[in-house]
């Protein structure tokens, strides 16, 4: 048997609370993972630790992408998005 190295895999709900959060709070978060994760706690009320930190994790990751794509003037952000 192959080993068959996968992407990383974010499930819909994760996806979904994550892009709902920053699309009602667009300046509230940052790159910084800890810092996202208080704000998501504080916003969303009754979620697990561990779906807390998915989407604190997705949402640090697509405003580090975001950012870098800023810095080198790159037009193609959504990469992770479009091959779904």
């Amino acid at each position: 048997m192959r080993n068959i190295d996968l992407g990383k895999v974010k499930t819909d709900q994760v996806k979904r609370a994550g892009k709902e959060l920053m699309h009602r709070f667009p300046s509230t978060f940052t790159t910084q993972f800890e810092e996202n994760k208080h704000l998501v706690d504080n916003l969303t009320k009754g979620t697990t630790t561990r779906v807390r930190n998915q989407i604190a994790g997705y949402i640090t990751r697509t405003k580090a992408l975001a950012q870098a794509n800023e810095e080198f003037g790159s037009d193609d952000g959504d990469d992770e998005e479009e091959s779904e």
